[in-house]
């Protein structure tokens, strides 16, 4: 579930956007503390209970903004609690409602195995210190007077890393958490958050350095039809970039080596895991370690373009741009050579163009840098398509099974299968999103409402370019293995 909250998204964004100005006309350090105060000036509040609690929200965020823990916590994780947004959510999960009839037959206490139901005068009550929050009351209750309030945050959670501490405050489980981002748009509070390198990009780019965009596949229709890669670049060269290139083409370079590494798995009747989404690549580590040896050895689109564009000019910064939160992740990942600097979501570089009086226009798209099978990475089976018509491009003619894994659930579906040995089908595609990168947790819009536009825009793809893009890639011998 998603909130899609207008309030909590227009916040963050003006924090954001404000922090980037500071940092762009060089008064961060200064001027970093009065933001709070400025942003939410009192003396009521405007959201909260009061303004203190408001201040405090600003102040967490901004930490997150410098790429710092929300509350100074020594975790590791990209996804943060804001804890001082974290609020007024049941602490008990089962709670008997006014639809209790308090009836003869005390299905609910009679079920419950724990002995945590009393029935009282008016109607049953559930003791949240005994109850394991087993369900068997709910199901037994023939009125449905017992309602299961599970937080939005630990239901979208798909790893059950999210628990709540002795005050009720969400926490995270770092060694199960796979940075997916899920649960950060389904709190109706805002309170989970992901940290940024907002404030690290803006001050690379006023240091003077070369700073080069690489912006996912999945951003083509998300901002409507006539918003193109023109579009962006023009933007982000207004805003100080010094370039942008599409990660499509990094997806055609993971493709072709991907094929190659399929066929051979295949000659050798081995099973293999793609390694493009970084959460599904978590998931593995975290909670299917065995089968990590499956994962493909072949890096992602992100890196690949990184590892170009450095191989150009050593001294190059490269930022990710996409809907992904756990690409933070795989950025922070230091085994993986050569690999994006940065990782920005849509939000946090709107907020960089915003911040510099600028808005995406409209532009005629004569530019492509990936193939259509590039282009179509971040759709669910995209992966798939792509390598398998590398493989009929390097003269593979084998028949190949495919699961194509599309979200969470059936990615720990085909995993327990591949661990237990019963998987029917040869390679295994994980998006760990429904749609695949489409349906990332900082989309811009709706993969469904933006279908039309996205399909228009990738129909316009012209692989004369992503030729002589390879062939640049060829000359270059980029190496694609982790």
């Amino acid at each position: 579930m998603v909130t899609n909250d207008g309030t909590i998204i227009k916040i963050k964004h003006e924090i954001l956007s404000e922090v980037a100005k500071l940092v762009f006309d060089g008064r961060f350090e200064a001027e970093k503390d009065e933001l709070p105060y400025r942003l939410m000036p009192g003396p009521r509040a405007q959201y909260r209970c009061c303004v203190y609690k408001e201040r405090e929200i600003v102040r967490q965020r901004i930490r997150l903004a410098e790429g710092k823990n929300a509350d100074g916590s020594p975790n590791d994780l990209i996804v943060q609690v804001v804890r001082a947004a974290c609020e007024e959510c049941p602490i008990s999960r089962y709670v008997v409602t006014d639809n209790c009839q308090k009836c003869m037959g005390h299905a609910c206490q009679q079920v419950c195995p724990f002995g945590a139901i009393d029935i009282g005068r008016t109607r049953a009550h559930i003791d949240p210190s005994k109850c394991k929050e087993c369900g068997k009351c709910a199901q037994a209750c023939p009125y449905n007077a017992i309602a299961d309030l599970i937080r939005p945050c630990k239901r979208s959670c798909p790893v059950n890393a999210i628990t709540m501490d002795e005050y009720g405050v969400c926490q995270i489980d770092e060694t199960k958490c796979i940075e997916c981002g899920h649960c950060i748009h389904s709190c109706p509070f805002g309170a989970l958050s992901s940290k940024s390198n907002l404030v690290q990009v803006c001050q690379d780019i006023v240091s003077g350095k070369r700073v080069v965009a690489m912006i996912a596949p999945s951003w083509e229709g998300q901002f409507g039809p006539d918003i193109t890669v023109a579009s962006w670049r023009t933007a982000l060269q207004a805003a100080g970039f010094d370039d942008l290139v599409e990660v499509s083409l990094g997806a055609d370079m993971t493709a072709y080596s991907e094929a190659a590494e399929w066929a051979e798995a295949y000659k050798n009747g081995e099973k293999k895991i793609t390694s493009c989404c970084p959460a599904f690549v978590n998931m593995i580590k975290k909670h299917y370690p065995t089968l990590i040896d499956a994962a493909s050895e072949t890096i992602s689109p992100m890196c690949a373009v990184s590892r170009m564009l450095k191989a150009l000019d050593p001294e190059v910064k490269t930022v990710f741009i996409g809907p992904c939160i756990a690409k933070k992740s795989e950025v922070n990942s230091h085994n993986i050579e050569g690999n994006a600097d940065y990782a920005l979501t849509f939000g946090e570089i709107r907020a960089i163009i915003r911040a510099k009086g600028l808005t995406l226009k409209p532009e005629p798209n004569t530019q492509q840098d990936g193939s259509i099978f590039g282009k179509r990475f971040g759709n669910n089976g995209g992966v798939t398509s792509a390598v398998l018509e590398c493989m009929k491009e390097q003269g593979i003619t084998d028949e190949v099974n495919v699961q194509k894994c599309n979200g969470a659930d059936e990615c720990k579906k085909a995993l327990m299968l591949l661990k237990m040995g019963r998987l029917p089908a040869d390679f295994i595609e994980g998006m760990v999103c429904i749609g695949g990168c489409v349906g990332g947790p900082s989309r811009h819009s709706e993969p469904l409402k933006n279908r039309k536009d996205r399909e228009k825009l990738l129909s316009e793809a012209d692989d004369r370019n992503v030729e002589d893009n390879l062939r640049q890639h060829d000359a270059m011998h980029v190496e694609m293995k982790r």
